[in-house]
């Protein structure tokens, strides 16, 4: 009798192990959690200029996988933060999703403006910091940062792009050779429209272009018309734009009103991006406009796409349908992040996870730099291989690229560079539009 009580305690022992040791597992399962700081501009200007659409990508691809049940045993929290337009509270939400949230990284960000000295202090902090937008040079040239990464082209090549298409294209569609070609480069004076306006200037000079404006502005500008003064006594035949918005709107609406004449008007992302607010503030004035930007994924050609990114591509259409109901055209803002998101979720993190042992910054950095995707490897059609340590553009990904979009009778077509384009660009402007020279 002795021996069988034992033996029922012996198993009584066990049965009681067994589901300490379980609970044990769930706990540990449990707390294998990956925090995620997310900052984006809910409200201000720069929400409307594509910060919100944005945002949007990034929660769309962030919920995708807190469904799937995370990745590689780590569950995933998302702590939304808004940056208000502003560097200084995009910086102190940082700081403190960091600090009083103990968030593991920091992923989004929009404005250039905000990148710049953010990215300093994420770094100072030895925290992983994940970009999805800010395109502007200044966020990585010549910084050798170390835990900050960014999937997107840079200021420089949209400005290199866009002077690059009307230099191949003067003297067929504008009847100019490029040195007789009149350009105005005007933007908004924060990090994001110097980088771009330099690009500018740099491939305007290369192709010979008479360049009779070049002037900054401050985005939050009330009033624009000494601005479009200067441009009607230029008298540009082409103006490459980099702004949000409203300044975007505003410039164009007072250049209506006071009557100013162009061929063409290259825009470069942002604003340019949105073109339901486009259409919204000056109707059928912004057909024949042009943006660049990276490709939008609902354009990318499908079959040079790895097979997985396709029904990735059409799941993110779908939750964007969902959350804007109306939208004329699915701006290539939401398509970005959620592509970018999709990198670090598909490549950095698991690698990190199985390869360098967690979710601390030197595993995610060293995981980053592993990534190494050809043309077709992203919803956006580019590949993917970041500049490591002693690169003057430590942390960029040196396979990305734009491209030029024509809006047309609120459609958007590919028309640069050749190898993507959808049709010929209509140049110079159509008698139909306001803003036509002849």
């Amino acid at each position: 009798m002795l021996w069988k009580g034992s033996r029922h305690l012996a198993w009584a022992l066990i049965a009681v192990a067994l589901v300490w040791s379980a609970t044990a597992d769930d706990a540990l399962a449990q707390s294998k959690k990956l925090k995620i700081g997310v900052i984006y501009d809910y409200t201000g200007p720069l929400a409307g200029g594509g910060s919100d659409l944005h945002a949007l990508g990034a929660k769309i691809m962030i919920d995708h996988f807190i469904k799937k049940g995370g990745v590689e045993g780590y569950q995933i929290e998302a702590l939304y933060a808004d940056a208000q337009s502003k560097p200084d509270v995009a910086i102190n939400e940082a700081i403190r999703l960091i600090e009083q949230e103990r968030v593991d990284m920091l992923l989004g960000f929009y404005s250039s403006a905000q990148c710049v000295p953010a990215a300093a202090r994420i770094e100072q902090l030895k925290k992983f910091m994940w970009i999805t937008t800010c395109i502007s040079s200044a966020v990585l040239e010549n910084r050798n940062l170390k835990y900050v990464f960014r999937t997107q082209p840079s200021g420089r090549q949209f400005g290199l792009m866009s002077t690059d298409f009307i230099a191949k294209n003067a003297k067929a569609k504008l009847g100019k050779e490029p040195k007789d070609l009149r350009a105005a480069i005007i933007h908004e004076d924060g990090a994001y429209g110097v980088d771009v306006s330099k690009g500018n200037e740099e491939g305007a000079k290369k192709a010979g272009f008479n360049i009779v404006l070049k002037e900054g502005y401050a985005a939050t500008a009330p009033d624009l018309a000494s601005l479009v003064t200067k441009l009607k006594r230029a008298r540009p035949d082409v103006i490459f734009h980099t702004g949000y918005n409203p300044d975007i709107s505003l410039f164009l609406r007072q250049s209506r009103e006071q009557g100013l004449r162009f061929s063409a008007l290259i825009g470069h992302g942002a604003g340019y991006g949105v073109y339901d607010k486009l259409k919204e503030s000056l109707g059928k004035d912004v057909n024949h406009f042009f943006n660049v930007d990276p490709i939008s994924i609902w354009q990318t050609n499908e079959k040079a796409l790895k097979p997985e990114l396709p029904p990735m591509i059409k799941m993110v259409g779908e939750e964007y349908d969902k959350a804007r109901p109306g939208t004329v055209i699915r701006s290539a803002h939401v398509g970005m992040a959620a592509s970018n998101t999709y990198v670090f979720m598909t490549e950095v993190l698991p690698r990190a996870i199985k390869k360098y042992g967690g979710i601390e910054p030197d595993a995610l950095r060293k995981a980053a730099l592993e990534v190494d995707l050809p043309e077709g490897g992203t919803m956006l059609g580019f590949g993917v291989k970041y500049a490591g340590e002693g690169s003057p553009m430590a942390g960029q990904n040196e396979r990305a690229f734009p491209v030029i979009v024509q809006y047309i009778d609120d459609k958007p077509h590919i028309v640069w560079p050749k190898s993507l384009q959808h049709r010929e660009p209509v140049l110079p402007l159509p008698s139909s539009s306001p803003y036509a020279a002849n």
